[in-house]
């Protein structure tokens, strides 16, 4: 399976509630897709979502990243030499990681073809069905309160709420959320880096106080502050993830060292594709510190890819955050991987397994 050429491809899904943060409100998941070909017919697919106040990855740039960077290293090349191909990408250019992923991705769809085999399979195996928690966008109080109604009615056992616009309003958000849902599912918050270290403890210590018992908090403070994100996990009870503030192994290893964070949260978006993120979680698991697999605001190609590695690696990735195809207002991807609301499972056809992808705006190359 020679690689002979690569395409590209804009995919667009609209929410069915907008997605919001404390640092944006987005309406539609928008991915770059590249597509790379073989001599013998096979085709790889990988996605990128262009999340620029994280990553620093826009359209444009994915796509310069690709074309100018990766795409020429990897043409010609045998895709079972996979470690080399995607060493060749980890080592092309600086950051540029949601580029990186969306050919890493491709790059591990194309060897599960080749050896017939899904991509979970080939990582080590596992059980090929988890669970996901939804994301409830931080909004006025009455309609994070219906829309945590609504998912717990359909199912989701985990919600994760967007906090990190005013800490007192956060604390009545969340407060009304626990009321309104009366244990039917556990709460995760994620502040998106909107707290100050102690703005984070005083609200927290206000929830404890209340009765509220959190399954997590993530990334509480800003992405470089892993001092003020220590503050925060030695005075609290809830274990605290660090997300912004993972990109890769040597950042991970330092917050391991430091214990500043009682999870690591992986996304192949910042860690750029499975391949450092499977380095990422042995890491993690060799300090015996638990992992979270979660997704940028992403389609479900990339995310297929992501719950192909929480399989793989279910032994340390101990929560599961892949909603990015379930806030859509549907999937327009055929694959081995069903997003059922909650329930993720895979099936046994080779790679990713896709057999199509609807609505695909073709791009010039």
């Amino acid at each position: 399976m020679i690689i002979t050429g690569f395409r590209f491809a804009r995919l667009r899904v609209p929410l069915t509630t907008p997605f919001k943060t404390s640092t944006r409100s987005v309406d539609e998941i928008d991915d770059i897709v590249v597509m790379i070909d073989t001599d013998d017919g096979h085709v790889g697919y990988g996605s990128a979502a262009a999340t620029a106040r994280i990553t620093g990855d826009t359209h444009g740039g994915i796509l310069d990243a690709i074309q100018g960077h990766l795409a020429p290293l990897l043409i010609g090349e045998d895709c079972e030499n996979l470690m080399l191909l995607t060493g060749r990408v980890r080592g092309a250019l600086k950051r540029n990681t949601s580029a990186k992923a969306a050919v890493d991705i491709a790059l591990h769809d194309l060897f599960g073809q080749r050896y017939a085999a899904p991509i979970y399979k080939l990582l080590g195996g596992g059980d090929p069905s988890i669970t996901t928690d939804v994301t409830i966008s931080v909004d006025y109080i009455d309609k994070m309160v219906a829309d945590a109604v609504a998912a717990v009615d359909r199912g989701f056992e985990a919600l994760k709420l967007k906090v990190g616009k005013d800490p007192g309003v956060d604390v009545e958000r969340v407060k009304a959320v626990h009321a309104a849902i009366a244990g039917r599912a556990v709460i995760r918050l994620d502040a998106n880096q909107g707290w100050t270290p102690k703005q984070a403890v005083r609200a927290l210590h206000q929830l404890e106080d209340a009765g509220v018992r959190l399954d997590i908090v993530e990334q509480p403070v800003r992405s470089w502050d892993l001092a003020g994100m220590l503050f925060v996990t030695e005075r609290i009870d809830a274990p605290v993830v660090a997300d912004e503030s993972v990109t890769g192994v040597t950042g991970v290893a330092e917050i391991i060292q430091r214990r500043a964070a009682d999870i690591i949260n992986i996304k192949l978006m910042k860690t750029g594709g499975i391949t450092t993120a499977l380095r990422i979680a042995d890491l993690a698991a060799t300090y015996g510190v638990e992992c979270m697999i979660g997704c940028m605001l992403e389609g479900a190609i990339s995310v297929a890819a992501a719950a192909h590695l929480a399989v793989a690696r279910s032994e340390v990735i101990t929560r599961v955050d892949l909603d990015g195809p379930s806030l859509g207002r549907f999937n327009p991807v055929d694959s081995n991987v069903c997003f059922n609301d909650a329930e993720i499972t895979i099936g046994d056809s080779p790679g990713l397994g896709i057999k199509a992808v609807q609505g695909l705006e073709t791009l010039d190359a």
